[in-house]
C-alpha cells in the first residue's frame, strides 16, 4: 500500500478523466470493485470520477500517526482489491482497519504516486455503512489459512481469497455448461432428487423415509396417551349396540321422525367413539412391518425411496422423446468414503442424446471439456493466475494443452496392454484386463504416456452398468471415460442398450429386479432409439482446473461422512 496524502499537480493534471459513468451493480446502489480495477488500464482512466463502494476489509492500517488508514477492500467480484485511503476527519479510523470488517463508503478515484503498486485508490470522503469485525473473535487472522482448517468454519470462507476464486472459476464453469448445451441445441431437463431407481445398480444410496419420524412420534404420543384397553373398547362395542337397539325399537314403534333422527345421532357418535378407541388399540410403537420385513405401505410415497446418485435413467425419458437433452444437478452417494476425490453430495452435468452412437458420444464429451477449458482462459485468467501462483503452477498451461489439443482414443485393451509392459513404474494395483482402471493407471496414461486427454473405451461389461450397449464380442460394452491429467476419469459415458431383450437379460444378470425398471423398459417397447449420454463430475472439473487436491475445497458446502454444516 502507499503511504501518502496529496499528489503533485503534474500528476493529477496529467490522469485522464473520463465522462462516461460507471455502471452501478444491478439492484444496488455501489460500482463492482471489478469494473474498476479490472480494466486494461487498471482503473488509471477512471481517476477523477466520484463512485460507491462497498467490501469487506482485507487488511487495514493506521499510517502517519493516525492521521490516516489505508484499507484494501474486496467485493468478491473479482481477485483484485482496491485500496481505500480514509482520513480521520472523516471517520474513526479504529473502527475501519480490522480484517472482516464491511464497509460502505463514497469518495474520489486518484492516481497514487509512480511508486505505488496499486494503479488507483479511493479517496474516502464519506462512510456509509461499517459492520465491525472483532479481531479478538474474527475467526480468520490475516495469517495463512489451510484449507482443511477452511472446513471448520465453511460459513466464512468464502470471505477467503481462495475460497472466493473457486466460487467465481465454478460459476464460470456452470455458466459455460449452459452455455455450450444451449448452443449445440439442448434441452436442459430438470431430473428428480427422490427417485425409487438406483441407476447405478451399487446400493450406495440415502434412503427418503418419513418412517422413523412417524414412528417416534407415535411413541411419543402412546407415552402421553397410552392405547384404550380391552374392557374400554368392549363398553365401547356395547353402547353401540345398545344405541343401535334403540334405534331399531323406535322404528319398529313408529315414533316420530324426529325421535328417530336425533337416536340416529347419537348411535353415529357411538360408532364414531368406538372407530376411534379401535384405532388407538392398534397403534403400536416402532417401524411397521409386514411378513417380517418394513412395510414401506406406510412410508410417505408408498414405496422406498432415496436420494439420486444420478439424472441419468430419468433424463432418457426426455431424449426418447424431444432428442437432445441434459440435465445439471446435486447427485448423492451414501458411501463411507474418506478421500480427497469423493464426497457425499455432489453435482453431475449429464447429457443425453438420442440417434447417437459412442463415437458420436466421444464427440460431444471432447468438444465440451475443450469448450470448458477455452471459457476459463477466456474468462477467469485472474483467478487462474491466483491458482496457478498459490496451488499448481501448470494449471493454466493444463488447461491451454485440453482446449488445444485432440484426445487420444484407446480401446480398453489396448489401455490394459500399454499399462502391463509400463517398466519404469510399478502400480499398487496390479495391471490385468477385467480390473476397473485406478486412478493411478489413468493418471499414468494421461500424464505420462500420452501427455494429453485420453478417451478410453470398449470396457469389460462385468465393470459396467446394464444400461450400457453390450458389444458384438459379448465381452465388452460401448462404455467410454474421458481421463485427464491431474484427476484421472473426468467424464464416463455410453451408448445405451436399447434392444429390450439385451437389456432385460442384462438387468437379471446383474442381480437386479426388474420391476423398478419397467418404466425403463417401456422407452425400449415404444419406438425404441440408439442413444447415448455422459455423466461430468462438476467438482472434478474444477479440481482439474484449479490444480486443488482435494474435492471438499471446490465446493460450497461440502458434505462428507461426518460432516454436514450449515
Amino acid at each position: 500500500m502507499s503511504d501518502h496524502l496529496t499528489l503533485p499537480i503534474e500528476q493529477m493534471a496529467s490522469a485522464s478523466v473520463t465522462e462516461q459513468q460507471l455502471p452501478k451493480a444491478d439492484f444496488s446502489d455501489r460500482v463492482p470493485i471489478r469494473s474498476i480495477v479490472c480494466r486494461p488500464d487498471g482503473g488509471t482512466g477512471l481517476a477523477g470520477q466520484r463512485v460507491r463502494v462497498g467490501g469487506w476489509v482485507k487488511t487495514g492500517r493506521e499510517q502517519l500517526r493516525g492521521d490516516v488508514a489505508f484499507l484494501e477492500l474486496s467485493d468478491g467480484t473479482c481477485q483484485a482489491n482496491l485500496q481505500l485511503l480514509v482520513e480521520k476527519s472523516v471517520w474513526e479510523l479504529s473502527q475501519l482497519v480490522h480484517t472482516g470488517t464491511c464497509v460502505q463508503v463514497e469518495g474520489v478515484l486518484k492516481l497514487p504516486p509512480e511508486t505505488a503498486k496499486q494503479k488507483v485508490e479511493l479517496r474516502v470522503e464519506q462512510v456509509l455503512h461499517v459492520g465491525p469485525a472483532d479481531p479478538s473473535k474474527y475467526p480468520l487472522p490475516k495469517t495463512k489459512l489451510t484449507l482443511e482448517f477452511l472446513r471448520d468454519v465453511v460459513h466464512l470462507r468464502p470471505k477467503t481469497n481462495t475460497i472466493s476464486a473457486v466460487s467465481r472459476i465454478r460459476n464460470a464453469l456452470a455458466f459455460a455448461t449452459h452455455s455450450f448445451f444451449q448452443k449445440h441445441g439442448f434441452l436442459y431437463v430438470h431430473t428428480p432428487i427422490i427417485t425409487t431407481s438406483d441407476c447405478e445398480g451399487a446400493g450406495e444410496m440415502f434412503q427418503v423415509t418419513t418412517l422413523i419420524n412417524e414412528a417416534e412420534k407415535m411413541e411419543e404420543e402412546l407415552i402421553k396417551n397410552p392405547p384404550p384397553s380391552e374392557v374400554e373398547v368392549e363398553a365401547a362395542e356395547a353402547l353401540v349396540s345398545e344405541k343401535k337397539d334403540v334405534v331399531i325399537k323406535l322404528k319398529s314403534d313408529k315414533a316420530s321422525k324426529q325421535e328417530i333422527t336425533a337416536a340416529v345421532s347419537e348411535l353415529t357418535k357411538a360408532k364414531e367413539s368406538l372407530s376411534r378407541l379401535q384405532e388407538r388399540a392398534q397403534m403400536k410403537p416402532g417401524i411397521p412391518e409386514k411378513d417380517g420385513k418394513i412395510d414401506y405401505a406406510h412410508d410417505f410415497f408408498g414405496r422406498q425411496a432415496f436420494l439420486t446418485v444420478s439424472g441419468q435413467l430419468q433424463v432418457e425419458t426426455y431424449a426418447c422423446a424431444v432428442s437432445s437433452v441434459y440435465t445439471f444437478g446435486p447427485t448423492f452417494r451414501a458411501e463411507q468414503s474418506h478421500t480427497s476425490r469423493h464426497l457425499a453430495e455432489f453435482w453431475m452435468v449429464e447429457p443425453e442424446i438420442a440417434f447417437a452412437d459412442l463415437k458420436d458420444d466421444m464427440n460431444c464429451a471432447e468438444a465440451y471439456v475443450k469448450y470448458l477449458s477455452q471459457w476459463l482462459l477466456d474468462n477467469c485468467l485472474d483467478d487462474m493466475e491466483f491458482m496457478a501462483k498459490n496451488f499448481d503452477k501448470g494449471c493454466i498451461d493444463r488447461l491451454k494443452i485440453v482446449a488445444s489439443t485432440p484426445f487420444e482414443r484407446v480401446t480398453y485393451t489396448d489401455a490394459v496392454d500399454l499399462l502391463k509392459k509400463v517398466t519404469d513404474k510399478e502400480f499398487e494395483n496390479k495391471v490385468e484386463w477385467g480390473i476397473d482402471l485406478a486412478s493411478e493407471h489413468e493418471r499414468y496414461l494421461t500424464e505420462i504416456l500420452f501427455k494429453k486427454p485420453v478417451i478410453v473405451y470398449n470396457y469389460p461389461k462385468g465393470i459396467k452398468a446394464f444400461y450400457m450397449r453390450l458389444n458384438d464380442d459379448g465381452k465388452t460394452v460401448a462404455a467410454m471415460d474421458v481421463l485427464v491429467p491431474k484427476v484421472g476419469e473426468l467424464i464416463g459415458g455410453s451408448q445405451r442398450e436399447e434392444r429390450i431383450d439385451v437389456i432385460q437379460s442384462r438387468i437379471v444378470e446383474m442381480g437386479l429386479p426388474l420391476e423398478p425398471y419397467e418404466w425403463y423398459l417401456d422407452l425400449r417397447r415404444y419406438g425404441t432409439v440408439k442413444h447415448s449420454g455422459f455423466g461430468l463430475g462438476f467438482e472434478r472439473m474444477i479440481l482439474f482446473a484449479t490444480g486443488i487436491d482435494n474435492i471438499r475445497d471446490v465446493i460450497p458446502f461440502p458434505r462428507y461422512p461426518g460432516r454436514a454444516d450449515l
